[in-house]
């Protein structure tokens, strides 16, 4: 199959290739597939290897997940191909609220989101983006039995993984974490290996990073997904054929699947978020009882969740956010943060609406779903907190290692019925 080009892309920029060389080194192993406890890659074109080449790659979605797989499978050898009906994280990934942690009870999901912990401080850095360390606090209230036995047992099982996590009662996070109002509190965990990242630049960052290794970008270019054989349908009607397609397009991915005869067990839901007017250095926290969570941000703080527990249209939801989802928000982060006084509808500097989606057991659906069509999607919006390990083992999938089994998208059929569930939660899996 002949390489397919773009004029535009053809000439990588020199600062693109600084960029993925700067990364390169940083990339934990011998090779983009290995563990973060190797060494560190040598700059330059030692930090390249082959095991992709010959093998061509369509990505569809210039998100977090897609850019990382993107650079993985580049920095393999492999002719990659990125297209965006947008830009750069134009989508969920830009409208992400970039906290990221490793508290997790499941033993899989630890595993993924530590690899992706990891992988986040490797890259990050003052050429390329900054993760800033804060501890994650997650609490329930004393009138909120259930939830707080609920995080109790979370913690208990988060420290047979093996995850630094701490349960706390109010007296002691209050010493912990003077910011928080705490006389409500009736039981908090505390996870360390936390810390929070601009999704927008990190996706920018690692979309440089995959141009400078070799990958092609088609932003504003919105493409068709076909299977048997895998193939990308470009706007022209031209037709890209490729070894294979990988669909990371946040909640227009089922859309995309189901036009190309693949259906998913998978549906997009609405989440809201702001910016306001504050100081707050730590920590990060999810109020369980308030269903809510905040963190630091430049200037000020982050604040949201505002979940609509329906299906929403990729094509026609509300980007703004609820005027009433403003103004509850502001009640509940001021009572959990007395410092930060959010009174008026001016302390709100921004806000805004955005997609995530969701699966009949909450977990993703990631790998393959045909020969040569693999899938990343249903994070329940956890997606770019684990986008670095996500994306790296996609690429492994793809050059011929084992997919994660758990998240197997074919373990649906793709016709279930369900109902969508928030994903920052107590509630197991």
């Amino acid at each position: 199959m002949g390489r397919h080009t773009s004029d535009r892309y053809a000439n990588r920029t020199r600062s693109r290739r600084a960029v993925a060389e700067r990364i390169g080194h940083r990339v934990g192993g011998g090779s983009t597939m290995s563990s973060p406890d190797d060494a560190e890659l040598a700059v330059g074109a030692d930090a390249f290897t082959q095991d992709g080449s010959g093998l061509e790659v369509a990505v569809v979605g210039a998100g977090a997940v897609g850019a990382t797989a993107a650079y993985d499978l580049a920095r393999e050898g492999a002719d990659v191909t990125v297209y965006d009906r947008g830009s750069v994280a134009s989508g969920a990934s830009g409208r992400a609220a970039g906290i990221c942690y490793d508290a997790f009870a499941d033993g899989l999901d630890a595993e993924i989101a530590g690899d992706a912990i990891e992988r986040f401080r490797a890259l990050s850095g003052d050429d390329t983006f900054a993760f800033v360390e804060c501890p994650y606090v997650w609490l329930a209230r004393e009138d909120d039995l259930e939830r707080a036995d609920a995080i109790r047992e979370q913690v208990r099982r988060m420290q047979e993984h093996g995850i630094v996590a701490l349960e706390l009662e109010g007296d002691a996070l209050a010493d912990r974490f003077p910011a928080l109002r705490t006389d409500d509190v009736a039981v908090a965990g505390i996870a360390g290996a936390a810390g929070y990242a601009d999704p927008a630049e990190y996706t920018a960052c690692l979309a440089a990073a995959a141009t400078g290794a070799g990958a092609t970008l088609e932003t504003e270019t919105p493409v068709e997904v076909r299977a048997d054989p895998s193939r990308v349908i470009r706007p022209d009607g031209g037709v890209h054929e490729v070894d294979a397609v990988l669909v990371a397009a946040g909640a227009r991915t089922g859309g995309l699947l189901a036009d190309a005869g693949l259906e998913l067990a998978v549906k997009p839901y609405r989440v809201q978020a702001l910016l306001a007017d504050g100081d707050l250095a730590e920590p990060m926290c999810y109020d369980a009882s308030g269903d809510f969570y905040l963190r630091p941000h430049a200037g000020g703080i982050l604040a949201g969740d505002g979940t609509e527990e329906r299906e929403a249209d990729p094509d026609g939801y509300d980007r703004e956010a609820d005027p009433e989802f403003r103004a509850d928000l502001r009640e509940r982060v001021s009572h959990r943060v007395p410092a930060i006084d959010l009174g008026g509808e001016n302390a709100i500097t921004r806000s805004w609406a955005g997609l995530c989606t969701s699966t009949p057991d909450r977990d993703p659906l990631v790998g393959a779903v045909r020969d040569g069509v693999y899938v990343a999607t249903g994070f329940q919006g956890h997606g770019f907190m684990r986008a670095p390990a996500i994306g790296q083992r996609l690429a492994a999938e793809i050059l011929g290692g084992d997919g994660i089994d758990a998240f197997d998208p074919t373990r649906f059929d793709g016709d279930e019925a369900f109902e969508i569930a928030e994903g920052m939660s107590t509630e197991p899996n």
